[in-house]
């Protein structure tokens, strides 16, 4: 184990000196961030710590690499190893999801899920388009049939969670492409229970008629019956595409199974690869056997060139999913949240739904007398950090926002159990009790600024900095 942790410590300090040598002010600023990230309570429920093995794998030759294509059909030559490195990345999400096909070149959630969007055009819109001209690809399409396919094209319907319900920005919302592509609505939850409602969104299904409807969440800290969801879409036509770049890591550990396994139910799933699944930023996409061939075109479709030294690192990181340690690592994530939000209920706050049943805790801090905003700031000031987030019905709308989303994965990874989760709890409350809101030069309640007692954010940090060090981050890696 010593010889180990010496490894890496040598690895990691000459890598900083490589790089130091050329820019020295970057070679700080990664210091400074692995500094930053020992010291402060992490609970932002889609960040994690990736493991040394997974981040230097992102650190090599594979950047220099043009791989457009798929595996043993590329368009630039010499990409035998890239075609490895994606070969095992595809076989290890394959078998830790049990999915029948994987497409692991997406940069981020946010392609994978824009993949997602055009496969389903191709197979539901494109390909019978092609098929009734005569033709094989669009290229051979007539000039007025061309057209028409591509007002088809942009002429369907979506219909997918709501922001403040707890829905991504990429499930329809207008400022994203995917509000502008597609003629989209959305579902929410119960006004009284915060839980999702699908009697309505089956009535809602039945009377828009989508082509798509989007499940999954990023805000959403319960439960979701992916084989209602499937139901509900075959009712209408619809083709069910999760989105599961939150919770990936619970699937994965197996903590999420039967009902809340999306992939035995949805035709289409995307995800992320960091969040709770413990990998490098990037974007993955499963499917079934209908969808696979056009999910395989992503690029050119959609994407630029994939990062081989990425995909590397996600079958790195896939192939540590599939350790059995790793399940151990999902129980905790859950335990951990349910810790988190028993702490804070019993201190008197209020919490979307009352509770959680994932990895995340929705906390409103209305109750606080607080805007999300300035909850994550003086949240911040005292070294915990969160993000502010949509409550349903939000009055203070998607920027300031009346919520603070925390998350369990992270903290999870460094070891922290159920003892620390109340402690945290306890640390939170202090913070948002002794914050009050500032007020502009009108004398009128900011909606942006906190005023926070010194005395109380340097007492939390302290005691937030006693609490971590007995879980150091990455107690392999010495940069002193």
């Amino acid at each position: 184990m010593a010889e180990e942790l010496s490894t890496q410590s040598v690895a990691y300090r000459s890598a900083l000196d490589v790089i130091r040598a050329v820019e020295p002010r970057v070679a700080d600023a990664i210091g400074a961030e692995v500094a930053d990230q020992r010291a402060s309570l992490k609970l932002i429920a889609s960040e994690n710590y990736a493991s040394p093995a997974v981040l230097l794998a992102m650190g090599n030759w594979f950047s220099d690499k043009y791989a457009e294509g798929t595996i043993g059909r590329r368009f630039y030559a010499g990409c035998r190893n890239v075609d490895t490195v994606e070969a095992l990345a595809a076989e290890h999400a394959r078998e830790l999801f049990g999915a029948r096909h994987a497409y692991v070149q997406p940069h981020s959630g946010i392609d994978a899920n824009l993949v997602a969007f055009w496969a389903v055009l191709s197979q539901r819109v494109e390909s019978p388009a092609l098929a009734r001209a005569g033709v094989r690809q669009v290229n051979d399409l007539a000039d007025a049939d061309w057209d028409v396919l591509r007002r088809e094209l942009g002429d369907q319907r979506m219909l997918g969670m709501s922001l403040d319900a707890g829905g991504h920005l990429t499930h329809g919302f207008r400022p994203n492409i995917s509000g502008k592509m597609f003629d989209q609505r959305s579902y929410g939850t119960d006004p009284v229970s915060g839980l999702l409602d699908y009697d309505a969104l089956r009535a809602t299904a039945r009377e828009f008629r989508p082509l798509i409807i989007v499940a999954g969440y990023s805000a959403y800290p319960r439960l979701v019956n992916f084989r209602l969801m499937r139901e509900i879409a075959d009712e209408v036509g619809a083709t069910l595409m999760v989105d599961m770049a939150h919770f990936a890591g619970l699937v994965a550990g197996k903590v999420l199974t039967g009902d809340f396994d999306p992939v035995p139910h949805a035709q289409i799933v995307t995800t992320t690869t960091h969040k709770s699944l413990r990998g490098p930023r990037g974007g993955m996409v499963l499917c079934d056997d209908t969808l696979a061939e056009h999910v395989d075109r992503g690029c050119p479709m959609v994407l630029g060139g994939p990062l081989p030294h990425v995909m590397a690192a996600k079958a790195v990181a896939l192939a540590e999913a599939r350790q059995p340690a790793f399940q151990d690592y999902a129980r905790c994530i859950v335990d951990n949240a349910h810790r988190l939000a028993d702490g804070l209920l019993r201190r008197g706050a209020r919490l979307v739904t009352g509770g959680t049943d994932n990895h995340l805790v929705l906390l409103d801090v209305a109750g606080y007398g607080l805007t999300g905003r300035q909850a994550e700031a003086a949240l911040l000031d005292s070294n915990i950090v969160t993000n502010r987030n949509s409550v349903p019905n939000d009055p203070n709308g998607a920027w300031y926002t009346s919520g603070v989303r925390l998350g369990t994965p992270a903290l999870t990874t460094r070891g922290l159990g159920a003892a620390e989760m109340d402690e945290i709890a306890a640390l939170i409350d202090t913070v948002l009790t002794a914050a009050t809101p500032a007020t502009t030069a009108s004398g009128a309640p900011s909606r942006a600024k906190h005023l926070l007692d010194p005395a109380v954010s340097a007492e939390v940090a302290a005691r937030a900095t006693e609490l971590l060090d007995g879980f150091p981050l990455y107690p392999g890696i010495d940069l002193s």
